[in-house]
């Protein structure tokens, strides 16, 4: 039990009706959730406006509303009505001080940019973990505590939800949490109400630009710029064009990591390895540290993921002995995800599932001079046509030999996503080939593989199903191939007894 004034302690406000000495018996921002003694914060949403529900909220006996506009109760209504400027804002605050203050008891990472969110969380996680560190994660995969595994909805949550989990991580015995910070979660206050010990920014493009999203570039890097007037220490990449623009005005100890000679932490002398089933990078660090670092996931943008983590990590005090360790055998699910099949050629699983990622990824693998590129993808149903078309392009130009199979076909036949890839295939001279059934295409890829080849299995990254006609079926591509090598083996067998 709370009184409403302690819950809006740090929050400029003004009682509009009744007592902010009210008890509260709970915080709800959801008009489902309302229960007798409540405070309810009405929230403005795209498609929703919790101020419409003031009344029912009064109805089923809320002790107190949290309001930025007017709202129409009956007269003589016996609630306490708080007025703020910013409702969301205010429940970042109100859902920190309902919870305790729980970020005050955990180092907290944030990570944003557009690309290398999801790894660099992973990775970080990976290296403190190791070094003794119990780390909690929220990010665009999944939320998690300790053992426990929760599907996200969005890469940040809302504030109540993320004040929520971050006291779930104290009760859990954590001592860091490593989250991705997206715009929209910066834009809509979802991590106001602490301070970020550590905040990362990766890199940044135009993206989220349109309708509910950001109105133009220059919004979109403002809102990822706030993260660093809510954070004490800011490590940025220093190579993006635009790292001065979204660091303007920060507030925070600034460190710089890249390529640049004058970065904090420099990377040099960079080196692709490529051996027996696995590829990688070698580069020398200089500047905060001095070590040679190896990791086992390719191309430049991995080196620039691998010294975002050196950076947290030499912050916490992780040994140089640690973090090479766990750079070298750090993986993240679904992202350019080795999976060892033979030793004569690489199979990996990657995420990349639009035309601009399976190009980046198409191109960082070329630089490693297979024998053949072999790339296996499909599209998702009721989706853009233009996708497919595009992403067909980019594997026909890119990949010296392409398998179209199914995605998540939706309420699309495959058959016909397949068709649409084929337009965009056709608009290059690349080879290919169509299996509908995923397990099959892989199969195809896994007995045709040849000696020096790189193949890639795209689009479905860390997803464990695949969606027909509203029903989501398990699969798991590593599930897949696990049971393709069990049945080549079984096969081997018995043609072996059979001779």
């Amino acid at each position: 039990m709370f009184r409403c004034s302690e819950l809006l302690k740090k929050v400029p406000y003004t009682c509009l009706q009744g007592e902010d000495s009210v008890e509260i018996t709970q915080v709800v921002y959801d008009s489902r959730k309302i229960t007798k003694g409540c405070m309810f914060i009405c929230i403005e949403g795209v498609n929703f406006d919790g101020h419409d529900f003031a009344e029912e909220a009064y109805k089923e006996g809320a002790s107190c509303l949290v309001v930025s506009k007017d709202v129409i109760l009956p007269k003589d209504s016996a609630i306490t009505i708080i007025k703020v400027e910013n409702t969301r804002y205010a429940m970042a605050f109100i859902a920190a001080a309902y919870f305790g203050n729980p970020a005050e008891k955990l180092k907290v990472i944030g990570i944003t940019g557009t690309k290398g969110k999801t790894t660099t969380t992973y990775l970080v996680k990976s290296i403190l973990e190791n070094a003794g560190h119990k780390v909690g994660l929220v990010g665009t995969i999944e939320v998690i505590i300790g053992d426990t595994h929760i599907h996200a909805n969005n890469t940040t949550p809302e504030s109540f939800l993320l004040q929520q989990y971050f006291a779930q991580m104290v009760e859990s015995g954590c001592d860091t949490v490593v989250m991705e910070v997206s715009s929209q979660g910066l834009m809509l206050h979802r991590t106001q109400g602490f301070i970020f010990d550590y905040g990362i920014f990766t890199n940044i493009e135009p993206d989220h630009i349109g309708p509910n999203e950001h109105a133009s570039f220059e919004e979109y890097m403002a809102c990822k710029g706030l993260l660093f007037k809510q954070c004490r220490v800011g490590i940025v990449n220093c190579d993006d064009k635009h790292y001065k623009t979204v660091t303007e005005g920060h507030t925070c100890k600034l460190l710089t990591y890249g390529f640049s000679k004058e970065a904090d932490y420099c990377a040099s002398r960079m080196e692709l390895v490529h051996e027996k089933g696995h590829i990688g990078v070698d580069f020398t660090v200089s500047g905060q540290v001095n070590m040679e670092v190896e990791i086992s996931t390719p191309g430049r943008f991995s080196v620039y993921n691998a010294l975002t983590a050196i950076a947290i990590c030499e912050q916490f005090g992780v040994g140089e002995e640690a973090i090479k360790k766990a750079l070298l055998h750090a993986s993240v699910k679904g992202r350019i995800e080795l999976v060892k099949v033979s030793d004569e050629f690489t199979l990996m699983i990657d995420y990349a599932h639009n035309a601009m990622a399976l190009e980046s990824l198409l191109g960082t693998l070329k630089e490693y001079e297979p024998h053949r590129l072999v790339c296996l993808f499909g599209c998702g149903g009721n989706r853009s046509k233009m996708r497919r078309y595009e992403m067909g392009e980019v594997s026909g130009k890119l990949a010296d030999f392409t398998i179209i199979t199914s995605d998540n076909p939706r309420f699309e036949e495959p058959q016909a996503i397949i068709d649409d890839i084929v337009v965009g295939m056709k608009k290059t001279s690349g080879r290919y080939i169509e299996i509908p059934d995923r397990k099959e295409a892989i199969r195809y890829a896994i007995t045709h593989g040849e000696p020096g080849d790189i193949i890639v299995l795209a689009g479905k990254g860390h997803e464990d199903y695949q969606e027909i006609k509203g029903v989501k079926y398990p699969m798991d591509e590593r599930v897949l191939i696990a049971d393709i090598l069990r049945e080549l083996e079984e096969t081997n067998c018995s043609s072996t007894q059979q001779s």
